[in-house]
């Protein structure tokens, strides 16, 4: 039996609104990752089993390993069709947003989401979801979006409905968000989710081959030069890892090459704490990612210094401006945690 995470009142509320529900869009948050795909694919082959018409709207484009994904062909991109999106989001009778707790978390798609006459519910797994939608179903301790989505449909009643590839979607997401089950996931519950998620059919173990190990050859060049040029901070217990515009044109980078970049140097003895830094090729602004093992904080650090959140082990942030300024936050960063960087405990 798995524990009741969210209220049987928003449960019993949103399943009235779902059986009501002719047009329904599900949106996942600006760079979607595993869990923003999963998670978003899964409640979309949910509401296609039960004869419901749904379309999944991202903001930008997500990485090309999550595009083996049933249904991912079927998602529409913001940035490349936001005419026709704006259409399904002012026609929608639910909205339901997926893995992000605040409007900005969906860059330029924000506007038309809150003028949307639709019912909206959210459902997340992040600290401090902004109050934007009429149903709020948060649960900061799951290990994942894609956790809460079989939650979801097992508490309305349908488990005997997820199919094969709604599986699929949903045991990514949780995979993903977890470092393939490395960090966030000492929770039982999660491997009986997992157990349940085999009875469906899915093979678990191309799952893993098909997000992990179908990478380009240029992406393992890029990940050797990267560690070239890894900083080690010993008297911090810390790492640091950076890519720039230029690194990312001399080794061809596509979205999603950086991926897992981050929980490399935590591989090192005595290291509990991972920076990834990364410059955006569009806009004047440093990407970061943060990881650690143990108890330190990382969604601390990210929101004090860079504008952003998450979880304990794992977390991201952003800052305008160039990589040396950035690579100056994080010293003031380190000096500031130092501490509990030294001090951290399993």
């Amino acid at each position: 039996m798995l524990t009741k995470v969210i209220e049987q009142a928003k449960i019993d509320r949103f399943t009235k609104w779902f059986e009501r529900a002719d047009k329904i869009v599900i949106i996942g948050h600006v760079s979607p990752d595993g869990d923003a795909i999963g998670a978003s694919l899964g409640l979309w082959h949910f509401f296609d089993s039960q004869g419901k018409r749904a379309n999944v709207i991202v903001p930008n484009a997500f990485p090309n390993f999550l595009k083996w994904m049933p249904g991912s062909k079927d998602i529409l991109i913001y940035d490349r069709y936001r005419d026709f999106a704006d259409k399904l989001l002012a026609e929608a009778d639910v909205i339901c947003c997926v893995d992000f707790n605040a409007l900005k978390r969906i860059d330029e798609m924000a506007d038309a989401v809150a003028a949307s006459p639709a019912r909206k519910m959210l459902l997340d797994h992040h600290l401090y979801p902004e109050e934007f939608c009429d149903i709020t179903m948060s649960y900061p301790k799951a290990s994942s979006t894609s956790e809460l989505v079989f939650r979801l449909i097992c508490r309305m009643g349908y488990f005997s409905d997820i199919t094969k590839e709604g599986a699929e979607c949903i045991y990514t997401g949780m995979m993903t968000d977890t470092g393939g089950f490395t960090y966030n996931s000492n929770d039982r519950e999660i491997y009986f989710i997992i157990s349940e998620l085999l009875s469906k059919g899915i093979n678990k173990d191309a799952i893993y081959r098909k997000v992990y190990n179908t990478y380009s050859e240029s992406r393992l060049r890029l990940m050797g030069h990267i560690l070239s040029n890894m900083v080690v901070y010993a008297d911090f217990n810390a790492a640091l890892i950076t890519l720039t515009k230029a690194e990312q044109e001399q080794f061809h980078y596509v979205k999603g090459d950086s991926e897992g970049f981050v929980n490399i140097p935590l591989s090192i003895k005595n290291v509990c704490f991972s920076c990834f830094l990364r410059e955006d090729t569009e806009k004047p602004m440093i990407k970061v990612s943060l990881r650690s093992v143990g108890k330190f904080p990382c969604n601390k650090m990210a929101e004090q210094f860079f504008n952003g959140g998450g979880h304990l082990n794992a977390s991201g942030g952003e800052l305008f401006g160039t990589m040396e300024e950035a690579k100056a936050t994080l010293a003031e960063a380190l000096r500031e945690f130092k501490l509990l960087l030294l001090y951290n405990e399993d």
